[in-house]
């Protein structure tokens, strides 16, 4: 399904395919031979989303262009079901397996893989080259990787990157009531969204 949304429509390469089920809305290009598959989401948040020649998106995936943070996926690139890229850039050639997210300002380098439910942090760079293994966190720049079970190490790291900054364009210790009103807010903006009939 494509959408219009704050006054920007997906815009698809000939070559390309998106199922059925699947969701482009906004400021949406994908390249030539991308595929996107059943249940995907890719929507432009006033950040576009871009999509580079013959990369695959999974089922499920949830692809997100931000305010000051575009989604940027290079070529080549597997983006596998379940998978969560949010305002961050994703070079060539990249593995991105299956329940990883990356956050807002974060880099993964040409040929990095982000295994099976690992988390690359907001405003970190994962250089070329790098595995983050099955569950792990990859958080600065460049990025240090710390186990699930080193949690008291990564704090201090995390703290850094100012994740509440980032997303949500407040200091920490914000209530959450406060971010939440904005939040409705902003995302009220889809109430005017028009499905288009053609590509």
């Amino acid at each position: 399904m494509l959408i219009e949304h704050r006054g920007r429509r997906p815009s698809v390469h000939p070559s390309a395919y998106v199922a059925p089920s699947a969701v482009l809305c906004g400021a949406v290009t994908l390249g030539e031979g991308v595929r996107v598959l059943h249940g995907a989401v890719l929507t432009a948040e006033d950040g576009e989303v871009r999509i580079g020649a013959n990369t695959v998106v999974m089922e499920q995936a949830l692809l997100r262009g931000r305010d000051g943070h575009p989604a940027t996926v290079g070529s080549s690139v597997l983006i596998g079901p379940h998978a969560h890229v949010n305002g961050a850039t994703i070079e060539d050639e990249v593995f991105v397996a299956t329940g990883a997210s990356v956050f807002p300002g974060a880099v993964a380098g040409t040929r990095a893989e982000l295994r099976i439910n690992s988390v690359l942090h907001a405003n970190s760079t994962l250089p070329p080259d790098t595995v983050l293994p099955i569950g792990w966190i990859a958080a600065g720049t460049p990025a240090r990787l710390f186990s699930p079970d080193r949690h008291e190490e990564l704090q201090p790291a995390q703290m850094e990157l100012d994740f509440p900054r980032t997303v949500y364009h407040v200091d920490r210790g914000t209530p959450m009531h406060t971010i939440m009103a904005r939040q409705s807010e902003y995302y009220g903006a889809h109430r005017t969204d028009r499905v288009i009939d053609e590509p």
